[in-house]
């Protein structure tokens, strides 16, 4: 039973490999920073693992962080495990009150069809005073979807009390941004169309399938990244200036982006791509074609590779084009923001070379930031050439499920996704999932580990 100074942390679908891989790995790192936190581990799963096995699950979590072993053994001493199948009831009403009545995080570690039955029963059962709900994306599966789960959430706790996950905007890669664009002045007047030409946001991973078929191929590339993780991203890096660290005026700025934006020219026919890798080798390892991959089913048509340009109409970039790609099994990865600055209006006579091609990039993995500028060569003083300054963003304390959950736990939305805000990427992304799925868009090819179809991204 929780003690009135810790809160629970209920991980509802704890035998999953979420939980193992991630949840709890980034649960220790936040204990390592702060080990004054009390936050008792119960995991509720239909998998019938013993007392033994279940510790001997959290320890292994641990371990793969290197846990100081004062902050393991406080964990395991306490956590707990409840064999219970999710969907029933009265099972659900029971755990719960196992939980106690002191403060609860309830988090769905579970496919989002699951989490969706399981808030329908929660409204039936008697939540402690604080509640807090933890939900991983996908949120619904479209618009509609969306704002049906947004309705059922509501009916179960208020929106305060709803952190929808997404661990890409950690502490780090929100401050880094935030500090970046608003913490000097050099930077602020030129982040607009007067300057930027275009944008890319990027996350290209050498990773193929992994075991993900389960999930990856009924989402996509395009469902799985674009309309999610680099939909937000890309909100935080066009919206506004704020005046303080405001969960809500985070994220009024980052909805007011995301309602602003559209795919580019109205048409995701020309303004989208898709493709799917075939067998190739990455680093030495052969990957096989993803139609052979386990569980695919190849006559989904499922794409490894999405690119869609989008264009946010307002008057700060109004014709500038936000290019969101990322895809899997590339041989190079990339996972960064490249923000392009227009020519010179005029560059003097006499000079020799060109001025064309400064740009900003922004490195989420690691974290960095570097700036191309052109200027005077080595030798003769007439010929221009670029030169790269560069620099690391602050590193983060803790794994991003680590400071996720420490906001949750610290009950503040600051990193979390509004319910607005989630309707609003499917919105956002409705037009080009029609148009894949009417097969309006061809669907290409790339060998595992080249760099995908040629001609998608302009060249740098």
């Amino acid at each position: 039973m929780a003690t009135p100074s810790e809160t629970t942390l209920l991980i509802l679908g704890a035998g999953g490999d979420l939980t193992h891989r991630l949840l709890l790995p980034g649960l220790a790192t936040l204990l390592a920073v702060e080990p004054e936190r009390r936050v008792r581990v119960v995991g509720a799963d239909r998998a019938d693992l013993s007392p033994t096995q279940w510790k001997a699950r959290v320890k292994d979590s641990f371990a793969s962080v290197k846990t100081p072993a004062k902050v393991t053994k406080a964990v395991t001493a306490d956590t707990a495990y409840r064999r219970t199948d999710l969907l029933e009831e009265a099972e659900l009403r029971s755990l719960v009150q196992a939980c106690g009545d002191g403060p609860l995080v309830i988090f769905f570690a579970l496919p989002p069809q699951v989490t969706m039955k399981v808030c329908d029963l929660l409204q039936h059962v008697d939540l402690p005073a604080t509640t807090r709900l933890a939900l991983e994306k996908p949120f619904g599966t479209d618009r509609e979807s969306a704002a049906e789960f947004n309705a059922l959430l509501h009916r179960v706790t208020s929106e305060d009390d709803i952190f929808r996950i997404d661990h890409f905007l950690g502490v780090a890669t929100v401050f880094n941004l935030v500090g970046l664009r608003f913490a000097n002045r050099m930077l602020a007047p030129i982040w607009s169309a007067e300057h930027i030409e275009r944008v890319e946001i990027v996350y290209d991973e050498d990773l193929a399938l992994e075991g993900r078929a389960g999930y990856y191929d009924g989402a996509g590339a395009l469902k799985d990244m674009l309309q999610s993780h680099l939909l937000q991203v890309m909100s935080l890096f066009a919206m506004e200036s704020i005046a303080v660290l405001d969960a809500q005026e985070l994220r009024d700025q980052k909805v007011q982006v995301l309602r602003a934006t559209r795919v580019w020219g109205g048409s995701p026919k020309r303004s989208s791509r898709r493709a799917r890798y075939t067998a190739g080798s990455i680093a030495g390892h052969d990957v096989p074609d993803y139609t052979a991959e386990h569980g695919v089913d190849p006559s989904r048509g499922t794409e490894t590779l999405a690119q869609v340009t989008l264009e946010v109409r307002n008057n700060r970039w109004a014709g500038v084009p936000f290019v969101l790609r990322s895809g899997k099994a590339l041989g190079s990865p990339r996972k960064q923001i490249v923000a392009h600055f227009r020519d010179v209006p005029h560059l003097p006579t006499g000079f020799i070379g060109t001025s064309g091609g400064d740009r900003l990039v922004i490195d989420l993995k690691p974290g960095a930031v570097s700036l191309t500028l052109t200027m005077n060569a080595e030798g003769d003083p007439l010929d221009l050439e670029q030169k790269t300054l560069s620099a690391p963003l602050a590193a983060p304390r803790m794994q991003a499920y680590g400071e996720v959950l420490a906001q949750v736990l610290d009950g503040s939305q600051l990193l979390t996704v509004r319910g607005d805000a989630a309707e609003e990427c499917w919105r956002v992304m409705e037009p080009v999932i029609k148009a894949w799925a009417a097969d309006k868009v061809p669907l290409e090819t790339y060998a595992a580990g080249s760099g995908g179809p040629d001609g998608w991204l302009p060249d740098e």
